[in-house]
């Protein structure tokens, strides 16, 4: 891990859990020894000194905090139909690491309705990304309830189509629409103005997802 995360730090924290597990039974980190810890929001590194350890507790003590900043180059935004959550919540790490800005789950026509996303478990997900990579901010999510609010809200932005052009000199800080592993319906493609596509065979909407975004930022 680069750093561990903490919601509020302040002058002395005490750690448990699975950070505490991380720290003394996997880094074997002793009283004395040095810790980086981010909450993910004001891109300080806070540095903290162990003062002293239990089976199930750690104080840390403050040193200095460093503002710095390590959030994605670019505004990208990603409009992801809703799929399987299991197979969401797979990729957002992927998703993640790559440096994609925000996702908009969008509920399309051919999105299995019964599909739930649990915001809470995606969120623990994207801290443990954040953990591992070092990005120092959570990507911002949200949801779309139908195709339709979805074009009301954004006019310009790009599908990935069949039938689109083939993505050549792509805009980083452009809205990327992805649709589930149905497609996207004849209906919700009135709406397109512009498509693009990815070579190679028929990918699965989490591959296309991934695809998009490492063409794009990588």
């Amino acid at each position: 891990m680069q750093f561990i995360y903490f919601p509020s730090p302040s002058a002395q924290i005490t750690l448990s859990g699975d950070s505490h597990k991380y720290l003394f039974k996997v880094r074997r980190a002793k009283k004395d020894d040095v810790v980086k810890v981010r909450n993910l929001k004001d891109d300080y590194l806070y540095i903290y000194e162990i003062q002293n350890i239990t089976k199930k507790e750690a104080l840390l003590t403050l040193k200095e905090k460093i503002l710095s900043p390590n959030r994605p180059k670019n505004a990208f935004h990603l409009a992801w139909c809703v799929i399987d959550p299991k197979n969401i919540e797979k990729t957002l790490p992927m998703l993640n690491e790559i440096g994609v800005e925000k996702i908009s789950f969008v509920y399309c026509e051919y999105s299995q309705k019964n599909f739930k996303l649990n915001f809470e478990r995606m969120e623990k997900i994207l801290i443990n990304s954040c953990q591992q990579c070092g990005r120092s901010s959570l990507m911002k999510m949200e949801v779309i309830e139908s195709s339709q609010k979805f074009f009301e809200k954004h006019q310009n932005f790009y599908a990935l189509d069949f039938d689109g052009e083939e993505i050549k000199n792509p805009d980083p800080n452009a809205i990327y629409f992805v649709g589930p592993e149905g497609g996207f319906s004849e209906n919700e493609r009135k709406y397109f103005e512009k498509k693009l596509r990815l070579k190679g065979f028929i990918l699965r909407s989490e591959t296309a997802v991934c695809a998009c975004a490492g063409k794009i930022l990588l």
